[in-house]
């Protein structure tokens, strides 16, 4: 299937074109016809699956012909609720890639800045709000915003928002909003939690679903390395002193671990920035950007400020700490090995975060395979040998693209990189059949 089968209109085909984008996702060719029908939506889609352009494109059409048939007015008609200020800013530029004929204004707010221009726009008119839950209240609560004219309203990342704390904001918010309207509703797991919220809000949706969590990518090498934890920073050394490793976004479990690897990889030579919460929303978009043009090599991140960092070209993700939710491992992983290309995932696991392996390796179904050929082995090499045993009786014996040992693929699709980028990805980004990145606005 083409876009142009899925009756959008001239001004939105143009842009694709533009943009070089034929083929939809699975999840876009699935969700977009649902969204023009004016029918609720509850989309169960990770990172790398096309989210945003799913659900940006059929907004912007339906809000561009009933433009056409009413006088403009300056009235929010849609309004876009994410978790973090990093998702806000890359869905606001995918509805600038994807609405850029159609004359629709949008508008980003987030916390962490002045609110002066974001105040200022709003005053001029906005059609489209993408908004964080913390500023979107504050700028409610300042009578700068009313959502009395929504028509449509997006959660995007439900889950996150959850883990983050903002579903009470979220409901305070959807408080303030039209019951009658059509709510799209997107989230990477549905735990009871979410369910349950989805259930309160959506009237009779239609639900779409694409891959699940528990799978990785076939295209992604990854590998696990058994360090003690005082080691991890050499090992992390002794890594990067690979030259063809241009590039790599290695996690951390908290803030500060993040800002100790950049000091210490900075020690040594290697040019790094951190990205999370207690960055300001400048030193955010500048360590994000310097990465991306390669000025700083390595980025370090913890998993919430990690959620709309979408890296054309990513080859290497590190998990300098293994996560202690094992769906937060795919997720991360999910980073690389978009689009059909490769990627590498290196692991490192000290005696303390054994359990948060077995855990992963339940989830994934797969054999992790173990790097023993670096030169900081874990001391407790019993401890070791122990751990790969269980690896090989919980994994499928797993090689190290993913497959099962009896050479079945596990289902890796969402994981692909596409156009409109994941749920973290942002909505601007490549296709599996296009060669080149969506542009900035």
């Amino acid at each position: 299937m083409l876009f142009q089968d899925l009756n959008l209109i001239e001004p939105i085909l143009k842009a694709l074109k533009t943009e070089g984008y034929t083929q939809p996702t699975p999840i876009q060719e699935q969700s977009i016809p649902i969204i023009l029908d004016r029918k609720d939506l509850l989309g169960c889609a990770q990172t790398g699956t096309g989210k945003t352009a799913a659900f940006s494109i059929p907004l912007l059409q339906i809000l561009y012909n009933e433009r056409a048939q009413h006088k403009e007015q300056k009235t929010i008609k849609a309004l876009i609720l994410t978790p973090t200020r990093e998702l806000a800013i890359q869905i606001d530029e995918s509805l600038a890639a994807y609405g850029r004929h159609t004359g629709l204004k949008h508008l980003v707010i987030f916390g962490g800045v002045s609110q002066n221009p974001q105040t200022e726009a709003l005053r001029r008119g906005v059609d489209i709000l993408v908004a964080t839950p913390g500023r979107l209240l504050d700028l409610m609560n300042q009578k700068y915003v009313h959502l009395d004219q929504v028509k449509f309203l997006v959660l995007d990342e439900a889950d996150r928002m959850l883990d983050m704390g903002f579903v009470h904001d979220v409901k305070k918010v959807i408080a303030k909003v039209p019951q009658k309207r059509q709510t799209l509703f997107f989230s990477a797991t549905m735990p009871k939690e979410i369910q349950q919220l989805a259930d309160t809000i959506l009237n009779k949706p239609e639900k779409v679903e694409v891959t699940p969590v528990s799978s990785t990518a076939e295209t992604i090498q990854q590998e696990m390395y058994f360090v003690d934890k005082g080691e991890k920073r050499n090992l992390l050394t002794h890594i990067l002193k690979d030259k063809n490793i241009k590039t790599a976004l290695v996690f951390t479990r908290t803030k500060h671990g993040a800002d100790k690897v950049v000091k210490d990889l900075i020690r040594e030579g290697i040019t790094a920035e951190a990205i999370h919460g207690n960055k300001s929303q400048n030193a955010r978009q500048r360590a994000l950007s310097n990465f991306k043009n390669r000025t700083t090599r390595i980025l370090v991140a913890t998993d919430i400020a990690a959620r709309g960092i979408d890296v054309d070209d990513l080859t290497h993700v590190i998990n300098y700490e293994l996560p202690n939710v094992p769906e937060t491992y795919v997720h991360r992983i999910g980073r690389t090995g978009r689009a059909g290309a490769s990627g590498i995932a290196f692991s490192f696991c000290d005696h303390e975060e054994r359990e948060f392996l077995k855990d992963i390796q339940k989830l994934i179904a797969v054999s992790i395979p173990v790097n023993d050929a670096h030169p900081y082995p874990m001391k407790q090499m019993n401890s070791v040998d122990r751990i790969k045993e269980e690896m090989k009786n919980q994994g499928s014996g797993g090689s190290r693209n993913g497959r099962s040992s009896d050479g079945s693929r596990n289902s890796g699709g969402g994981n692909r990189r596409s156009f409109g980028g994941g749920s973290g990805g942002g909505g601007n980004r490549r296709s599996s059949g296009s060669g080149k990145p969506a542009p900035k606005s």
